[in-house]
C-alpha cells in the first residue's frame, strides 16, 4: 500500500464524522458539554421594572426642584415588594433588584438623598426620568432564544441558561474514547521495569488529547503481544460501547504486530495504514458499523503527535465540536535539512519578538527545532511549544527562512 498523504488521511478519517446523539442533562453537570439544541428564555428577565441602585423610589415630577422633603411610605427589597403606590411628594426605600412600586419612576440612589427621620427624607439632587431602573425584558423575554446550538457551555452560557430557568440541557453525548497499550515489554508506571522491558507512558498522553475535546476516556491497560489476548480487550472496549478504540503499538506489519490481523479478522474494515508523515507513518484507521479504530504507533512521540493531528479532530467533530489546528507562519531559529517524500513534523521550541510593543500584528514568531528528533524523546516533545511542518522534498532551509508552525500550547 503506498503511503498516504497526511491531508488526505485526515479527511478520509472525518469523513461521515458527526455530532454523537444528544442526551439531556442536569445544569449542574453540563460544564464543559456542547449544547444540542438551542436553548430559549422560559422565562422574561427581569419579569418586571425594578431596581438598578440602592435608593428611593419616587416620582420625576417631585424631585424636578431640589432640595425638597418627601414623605416615607414603606419599603421594598428583592422578594419583598411594596404593594402600596407612590402618591405626590411620596417615596419608598428600595434596594437592588427590588421591584418598582406603582406610580414611581425614578430611582434616587441614596447618596443623593438624605434622611430626615423615619417618615422623611430630603432630596438633594434631582435626575431625570428613568433612571436607574432595569426595565422589565432588559435582558431577555420568555421565547428568546439565549443560545444556539453548538455553543459550548462555559460559565457565562451556564449561567444564562439557568436564567432563563432551565434546569436541564440537551447537550452532545460524550464520545467514549477505550485506548488499549500493546507489547510484551511494557509495564504500568510505578514498576520495576526488567531488563528487557519499559515503562509504558503513550496511554496518558493520548487520553489528555482525547480529554480535552470532551472524551470520556476509558483506560484498557497493557496487552501482551497476543491475538487472542488483543481480540478480548478489543471485545471488552465493544461491550463498553466506545465510539473510538485506540490501540497503541502493533500496528505495523512485523511479526509481533498482530493489531492489523486481529481487527481485519473481526470485520473491521481497514481504511489506511500507511502515512506519509514523520513520526507517524504506521497510524492505522478502520471502521465497524459506527465504531472507529485508530492503530497508533508504539513510539512514544510518535503516538503523541498522532493524536494531536488526527484523533483530535475526529474525537471534537464526534462531540459536536469543531477544533482547526493552530497553524502559523514562523521564522527558523536553526536551519533544517531538505526533507523526503514524507511529511515531517519537527519538534521546536517557540519564542515571540514584538519590533513595536503598540502593535500586536509585529510580532514574529521564531521557532527552533530540537537538535535530536528521535521518536522515542518525550522529553523534547513536552518541552516543544510548536510543531515545524516540513512538506514532503521540501529543499533545505536556513535560519531565518519562513516556515509553517502547528502550536501545541
Amino acid at each position: 500500500m503506498a503511503l498516504l498523504p497526511v491531508e488526505e488521511a485526515l479527511s478520509r478519517l472525518l469523513d461521515g464524522a458527526g455530532a454523537l446523539s444528544p442526551e439531556r442533562v442536569p445544569i449542574s453537570d453540563a460544564s464543559g458539554r456542547v449544547l444540542a439544541e438551542p436553548v430559549k428564555a422560559l422565562r422574561t428577565q427581569p419579569p418586571f421594572d425594578c431596581s438598578a441602585m440602592d435608593g428611593y423610589a419616587v416620582r420625576a415630577m417631585d424631585v424636578a426642584d431640589v432640595p425638597v422633603k418627601l414623605t416615607l411610605i414603606g419599603t421594598a427589597a428583592a422578594g419583598r415588594g411594596f404593594n402600596g403606590t407612590v402618591g405626590e411628594r411620596e417615596a419608598v426605600r428600595i434596594l437592588t433588584g427590588a421591584p418598582l412600586p406603582a406610580s414611581a419612576d425614578t430611582i434616587i440612589i441614596q447618596e443623593n438623598a438624605r434622611r430626615i427621620d423615619d417618615r422623611a427624607i430630603e432630596v438633594l439632587e434631582t435626575v431625570a426620568k428613568g433612571r436607574h431602573i432595569r426595565r422589565r425584558a432588559l435582558d431577555f423575554a420568555e421565547g428568546d432564544i439565549l443560545l444556539e446550538a453548538g455553543r459550548e457551555l462555559d460559565a457565562g452560557a451556564l449561567s444564562l441558561a439557568a436564567s432563563g430557568n432551565h434546569a436541564e440541557l440537551d447537550v452532545v453525548s460524550r464520545p467514549l474514547v477505550a485506548i488499549i497499550a500493546t507489547g510484551d515489554e511494557l509495564l504500568p508506571p510505578g514498576s520495576e521495569p526488567g531488563p528487557d522491558q519499559i515503562i509504558a507512558s503513550n496511554s496518558y498522553g493520548v487520553a489528555a488529547v482525547a480529554a480535552s475535546v470532551g472524551a470520556r476516556v476509558l483506560y484498557l491497560g497493557i496487552v501482551r503481544d497476543d491475538a487472542a489476548a488483543i481480540r478480548e480487550k478489543l471485545a471488552v472496549a465493544a461491550e463498553a460501547g466506545a465510539d473510538v478504540i485506540v490501540t497503541l503499538g502493533g500496528a505495523s506489519i512485523g511479526d509481533h504486530d498482530l493489531v492489523h490481523q486481529v481487527l481485519t479478522g473481526d470485520g473491521v474494515q481497514i481504511d489506511f495504514w500507511k502515512i506519509a508523515m514523520r513520526p507517524g507513518k504506521p497510524l492505522m484507521f478502520g471502521r465497524k458499523g459506527a465504531t472507529r479504530f485508530m492503530g497508533m504507533p508504539g513510539n512514544p512521540v510518535a503516538s503523541l503527535i498522532c493524536a494531536h493531528i488526527f484523533l483530535k479532530p475526529l474525537v471534537a467533530r464526534l462531540g459536536g465540536r469543531t477544533v482547526e489546528h493552530d497553524i502559523r507562519r514562523a521564522v527558523l531559529g536553526a536551519p533544517l535539512q531538505a526533507n523526503d517524500l514524507r511529511q515531517d513534523y519537527v519538534r521546536a521550541r517557540l519564542d515571540y519578538v514584538q519590533a513595536d510593543l503598540t502593535r500586536e500584528e509585529d510580532t514574529t514568531l521564531i521557532a527552533t527545532p530540537f537538535e535530536v528528533q528521535d521518536s522515542s524523546m518525550l522529553r523534547t516533545l513536552a518541552e516543544s511549544r510548536c510543531l515545524i511542518i516540513r512538506e514532503p522534498f521540501a529543499s533545505a532551509a536556513e535560519t531565518g527562512a519562513l516556515c509553517t508552525v502547528l502550536i501545541l500550547r
